[in-house]
């Protein structure tokens, strides 16, 4: 009989309330559940924030946080559920960077928060009350965990990248002249 220590129960409920709350928030993105704008409305706010294509750019946030989510609650492929919710969650926080560290003046702490307790799981594992220990880590190799994060990190930095010079350039466009002809 197998006997679960402090460890397992931990990594469980962390879990729970991490995939949980992502999971929502990619139901929001996807489906409009839970006062959220479907794709249609959060990809006009993607697309407002320099985040290009909106529509895709929605699609693929509510699927990295839906999905990711969800996976990291059942403790299934934990390390690419826990990259992509990541991956994700840098996305929202270059967002929030602006506005400094603290939620409550629309700063990164939150998106932040999340994507660090999603990095954490991709890397210590599931434990064992989880589909990944029922099924053998077939989907939780050691390797796994550096790929998954490593090619999270390319595309999110190509993302952000890409969003970051989007919003640079149309500052720019606006920005008055110095000299006056």
């Amino acid at each position: 009989m197998t006997c679960y220590d402090r460890r397992d129960v931990g990594l469980l409920l962390l879990r729970l309330g991490t995939g949980g709350v992502l999971a929502a928030h990619g139901a929001q993105k996807l489906f409009g559940w839970f006062g959220g704008g479907g794709i249609e409305g959060t990809g006009q706010f993607m697309e407002s924030v320099g985040y290009a294509p909106g529509r895709q750019s929605a699609l693929a946030a509510g699927l990295a946080e839906a999905g990711g989510g969800t996976l990291l609650a059942l403790g299934l492929a934990t390390p690419a559920a826990g990259a992509a919710a990541t991956g994700a969650m840098a996305g929202a926080a270059a967002l929030h960077m602006p506005n400094g560290f603290f939620a409550a003046e629309g700063g990164y702490e939150y998106a932040a928060s999340l994507g660090l307790a999603a990095a954490g799981l991709a890397v210590s594992g599931p434990g064992r009350l989880s589909l990944d220990h029922t099924f053998g880590h077939v989907f939780d190799r050691g390797w796994m965990v550096p790929v998954a994060l490593g090619v999270t990190a390319a595309v999110t930095a190509v993302v952000v990248g890409a969003r970051n010079q989007r919003v640079r350039r149309e500052r720019e466009g606006e920005q008055e002249a110095l000299f006056e002809e």
